[in-house]
C-alpha cells in the first residue's frame, strides 16, 4: 500500500485516531498523515481529555517530547479510552524504552500495544491501526495477548536491526542511531564518539582455515566487545570483518551541568571510549585460537579509528568519513593500532 492507497476517511467517526505530541519529525509525510481521520493534540494533558470525551478506535503517541512521565500518562489514556490500541512513535534511541513499555502493565491491561521507529511511512503506521480481518467495523484486529506481542516485537526488531551472524546491529541501525542521538547531543551540548576497527589479516583466516573458522573469529570479536562496553553504547557490525561502536551520554544521568558546560568544539575525545577501546584491544590479543584447530597461531589484532561529534564532524557521515581516513592511516603504520582523529599521538596506546 502506497501513500496514495491510504484511504481520506478511515471511517465513520471523523476522530478515529488520536495522535499526540509533534508529528512533523515522527513521520517522513506529515501531510499525507492529516489527511487520514484523526484529531491531532500537541500536548499530553490535553489529549487525555480528549480521550476521554471521545471514541478512538487507535491513539498513536510520539514518546520525543513528552513533559510528563510517560507510563503514568499511558495509564490516563488507557483509563480514559480503554478500547483504543496504543501506539509509541519512537525514536531509535528509545526503543529500549518503547519496548518496555510494550510489554507493561497496569490493572490488567497494557500501557501500550506496538511501536514504531521514526521517521514512520504514513503507509506503515496506517496498516498498524488497521490490519486485515478487523472487528466492528472499525478496522482493528482482534486484541493481541502480551506475550504474542512481546514475541513479535522481538522477531521484528530482529529481522530490521540486527546481523544474522553476530547478533550485533546493522549498519542500518548504527547510521540512523548514530544521526538521532548527534541531533540530541547538538541539543544538550553533548558528546557522541564514533569508533570503526576491523580485524587484521582476516583474509588470511578464511583462506587458511576456512569461512566456519572465520565466522567464529568475527563472533568471538563481537562477544568480547559488547562484554567491554557500557550497557547504553551500541555495537554493531558494518560490513564484513568492520565493526563499530557509539559511544555516547548516560541516558539515565546525561551530562553532568558542569561537564556539559566545558565541552566546546575543541573538547578532547572521551575517556571512557579511549579505555574501553584500549580494554577491547588487549582482551582480543588475548583470545584463544583454539577455535581455529589445532595449527591455529598467533593473537587477533585490529586495526581502528575514534571520531568525535562535536570535534570531528557535526554529522554521521563526516565522523565516519574522518574515521575511515584514520582506520586507513592505522593499517598503513603497521596495523594493531586505534589512531585518535586529529590527535598528535595517533595510537590510543600513547594517550594517558
Amino acid at each position: 500500500m502506497g501513500t496514495a492507497d491510504i484511504p481520506d476517511s478511515a471511517g465513520a467517526d471523523s476522530r478515529r485516531i488520536l495522535l499526540i505530541g509533534d508529528i512533523n519529525g515522527a513521520f517522513l509525510d506529515a501531510d499525507a498523515v492529516r489527511r487520514l481521520a484523526c484529531e491531532i493534540q500537541t500536548n499530553m494533558p490535553d489529549a487525555i481529555e480528549t480521550a476521554a470525551k471521545n471514541s478512538f478506535a487507535a491513539i498513536a503517541v510520539v514518546m520525543s517530547g513528552v513533559s510528563i512521565r510517560l507510563a503514568s500518562a499511558l495509564k490516563a489514556l488507557r483509563e480514559a479510552n480503554c478500547d483504543a490500541k496504543i501506539i509509541l512513535l519512537a525514536q531509535v534511541y528509545e526503543e529500549p524504552a518503547a519496548m518496555h513499555l510494550v510489554g507493561s502493565i497496569c490493572n490488567g491491561a497494557t500501557l501500550a500495544d506496538d511501536y514504531l521507529i521514526c521517521p514512520v511511512q504514513t503507509n506503515r503506521f496506517y496498516e498498524s491501526i488497521s490490519p486485515a480481518g478487523g472487528r466492528n467495523g472499525t478496522g482493528l484486529g482482534a486484541p493481541v495477548t502480551v506475550d504474542a506481542t512481546r514475541e513479535r516485537v522481538k522477531q521484528l526488531e530482529k529481522l530490521a536491526t540486527e546481523d544474522e551472524l553476530t547478533g550485533l546491529k546493522s549498519r542500518r541501525y548504527i547510521w540512523e542511531f548514530s544521526r538521532q542521538i548527534i541531533e540530541r547531543a547538538r541539543g544538550e551540548n553533548g558528546r557522541v564518539t564514533l569508533l570503526i576497527f576491523d580485524i587484521d589479516n582476516f583474509k588470511h583466516y578464511n583462506d587458511v582455515y576456512g569461512h566456519s573458522a572465520g565466522d567464529e573469529v568475527l563472533k568471538q570479536a563481537a562477544v568480547l566487545m559488547r562484554r567491554c562496553c557500557r550497557g547504553h553504547d551500541v555495537v554493531g557490525r558494518i560490513g564484513g570483518d568492520e565493526f563499530a561502536v557509539v559511544f555516547w551520554d548516560d541516558p539515565q544521568r546525561g551530562p553532568l551541568k558542569e561537564e556539559a558546560e566545558r565541552r566546546s568544539s575543541i573538547a578532547d575525545h572521551p575517556g571512557e571510549a579511549i579505555f574501553i577501546a584500549k580494554r577491547f584491544r588487549k582482551g582480543l590479543g588475548k583470545a584463544e585460537l583454539h577455535l581455529l584447530g589445532p595449527e591455529g597461531k598467533g593473537v587477533l589484532t585490529i586495526s581502528g579509528s575514534l571520531a568525535s561529534f562535536p570535534r570531528d564532524g557535526a554529522t554521521i557521515g563526516e565522523l565516519f568519513e574522518q574515521a575511515d581516513k584514520a582506520l586507513l592511516e592505522a593499517k598503513r603504520s603497521g596495523k594493531n593500532k586505534i589512531y585518535l582523529v586529529g590527535s598528535p599521538q595517533g595510537d590510543i596506546a600513547e594517550v594517558e
